[in-house]
């Protein structure tokens, strides 16, 4: 088979494929519809959780759900999937907050490594801040 006959499979095969995975929604973005819909879904995934307040950032992709004893659940869009995580403030690597009502999330966790989460409501993002921070003020300093 000559090279170009090659080239031209490979590049048709990949296109294909591309093309297979954007068609079969690889390529949407899932969007939360409210609160409901987050504990929903992280009720699908933590049925003995029960969950306080939901906080969800501007762009609806992320909500950040009140858990007892310390502990935030976060549920996530990932392509067309939605990413359930129960974080603690051990969990948190470091996190900071902006004046702009966003956070700054980095885990512990190799699977998913946080992200930066606006909040249309600044007090949104300082109660999640302060759910996720260091609880006592000598962790603080040793995180700084």
């Amino acid at each position: 088979m000559s090279l170009p006959v090659l080239v031209a499979l490979v590049v048709v095969g990949i296109a294909l494929s591309v093309l297979a995975v954007h068609f079969t929604g690889g390529s949407k973005i899932a969007t939360l519809a409210g609160a409901d819909q987050a504990l929903s879904r992280f009720a699908d995934d933590f049925p003995d959780e029960k969950a306080g307040a939901v906080r969800l950032t501007a762009d609806s992709r992320t909500a950040f759900l009140d858990l007892r004893q310390g502990r935030c659940g976060i549920v996530h869009s990932v392509g067309d999937c939605f990413l359930t995580r129960i974080v603690t403030p051990h969990d948190v690597l470091a996190l900071d907050v902006d004046e702009a009502g966003a956070i700054a999330l980095k885990l512990a966790d190799f699977t998913w490594k946080g992200g930066r989460f606006a909040f249309a409501d600044k007090a949104d993002a300082r109660a999640v801040a302060a759910a996720l921070g260091p609880q006592e003020p000598s962790l603080a300093k040793e995180a700084a």
